[in-house]
């Protein structure tokens, strides 16, 4: 979506855009991953949470805000069969056997996330060179 509205292109959401998602920053994911590997137990699950269930809808909005882009770049597209309208995550077995919590608020965590697109595009621009979409 980032990169979609950083090249003007139109951003897909499906349905109304009121799936419900727990979004999590990567920074946290991935301490939750180190957490699991040294401190989980062989055979456990660990369900890492962001605790910020947000539309996707607003999701997407938030990305164009930070851009200045308009919402005219939104296109709602037909939803999936069976498309889960809402992916709720219960991180509070990670969090209390692995002293695991989610550090990023999720607008802090999707600015800072737009910020890293905008940094590195001499990272992701080849990648899509490569997929022919340049």
């Amino acid at each position: 979506m980032i990169i979609n509205a950083m090249r003007d292109d139109p951003l897909p959401v499906y349905g109304d855009g009121m799936n419900v998602r727990d979004w999590i920053h990567v920074e946290d994911h991935c301490a939750g991953i180190v957490a699991a590997l040294f401190e989980g137990k062989p055979g456990a699950v660990y369900n890492f949470g962001g605790d910020s269930e947000m539309p996707n809808i607003e999701t997407v909005k938030g990305i164009l805000r930070k851009l200045g882009k308009p919402e005219t770049l939104i296109s709602f597209v037909t939803d999936r069969l069976g498309h889960d309208r809402r992916y709720a995550i219960d991180s509070s077995f990670a969090q209390r056997e692995l002293k695991w919590k989610p550090l990023h608020n999720f607008k802090e965590g999707l600015e800072s996330t737009i910020d890293w697109y905008r940094d590195n595009r001499a990272w992701w621009e080849p990648l899509l060179e490569r997929t022919g979409r340049h």
